[in-house]
């Protein structure tokens, strides 16, 4: 099992890659002494909130000062900086599966790499480099520096898929309770709250996207011969979740737009009713009005079979009135 040093300097963890999937813990001290063989590659993973981390970075890495300050940038964007002597400058994104953080709070890596050194700096921790740990303690990982960047983008790419799925699956759910059941109303916070993660996922994942299709375009001479192809790959994935992504949003709008088409069928066949119990009552309600006035004069007071006439006058109004609503095919 590697050994990992998570608590000297801010040195979070150290691997030489012995170039056949396998790896072994190193120390700090063991940095300065260190020769590389020609399959080896070494590995640091840094946090860079801390302030011996940037020390050695700056004094002890052999990294310009430029590159150094673009790593430490407070705050960047997905990107690939290519830098003298082949060496690569490389800002991913993934999403942040830390414990109370909400998995659209990107997190973000960023590597330095040669063809035999790979330095990468995160603030947060990370899920996909405890990943590609298991994978070199198991002597499954990767070979040299260029495979470790592809482990690292294809872990923190699998991660996305997740979500996006996690997203859509609630979409499924409130199409299918709103096709099943007519009274259903979705939850209007929760489907917003659907549709802004979306967007913001779709946002951060749209730069890097951009990231993997320079990287398949501008191979390095270390690179392998089918690292191309991976990152061609690791590219049409994010395609494929941004468009997953698009749809999940469409999808938010289309429940959304069928609610409110629902509530305006709804209140429009209350308003109907309302509008013909009106018009139905409303003559009737004249002549009861009308007869009820208390003054003398009013015909058939006087003959004791006056209110049963009154009341059959009200019922023939009643029955025209259904007859002409029938006619017209208002009921």
């Amino acid at each position: 099992m590697l050994v990992i040093d998570s608590e000297q300097r801010g040195l979070i963890h150290a691997f030489l890659l012995d170039g056949s999937g396998g790896a072994r813990a190193i120390a700090y001290g063991d940095l300065a002494s260190l020769r590389l063989a020609e399959r080896e590659s070494l590995w640091l993973h840094w946090d860079r909130s801390h302030e011996q981390a940037q020390a050695w970075l700056r004094t002890h890495s052999g990294l310009s000062a430029f590159a150094c300050d673009v790593l430490l940038e407070e705050n960047t964007r997905p990107r690939m900086l290519t830098l003298p002597r082949e060496e690569l400058l490389l800002f991913l994104r993934g999403v942040n599966l830390n414990p109370d953080a909400e998995p659209e709070d990107m997190v973000s890596v960023r590597v330095f790499a040669d063809p035999q050194r790979v330095i990468s700096l995160r603030l947060r921790p990370l899920h996909s480099t405890e990943r590609v740990i298991r994978l070199l303690s198991e002597g499954r990982g990767p070979k040299t520096a260029s495979e470790l960047l592809l482990y690292l983008a294809e872990s923190m790419t699998d991660r996305v898929d997740d979500l996006v799925a996690q997203l859509a699956e609630r979409v499924d759910a409130q199409e299918e309770a709103l096709e099943g059941d007519e009274r259903y109303t979705p939850e209007h916070d929760s489907m917003l709250s659907l549709r802004r993660r979306a967007a913001s996922l779709r946002r951060f994942l749209l730069p890097q996207r951009e990231l993997y299709g320079q990287l398949t375009r501008n191979r390095l001479g270390w690179f392998a011969d089918d690292d191309t192809e991976y990152w061609n790959e690791l590219s049409n994935r994010l395609i494929r979740y941004l468009e997953e992504l698009d749809l999940v949003r469409e999808r938010v709008n289309l429940v959304l737009e069928s609610e409110q088409r629902r509530l305006s069928e709804r209140m429009n066949r209350t308003m109907y009713l309302l509008a013909i119990i009106t018009g139905f009552f409303l003559p009737m309600s004249f002549m009861t009005g009308l007869l009820g006035i208390n003054v003398g004069g009013i015909p058939g007071a006087e003959n004791p079979y006056g209110f049963v006439l009154a009341c059959l006058l009200i019922g023939a109004v009643a029955l025209f009135q259904w007859w002409v609503f029938r006619r017209l095919r208002w009921l």
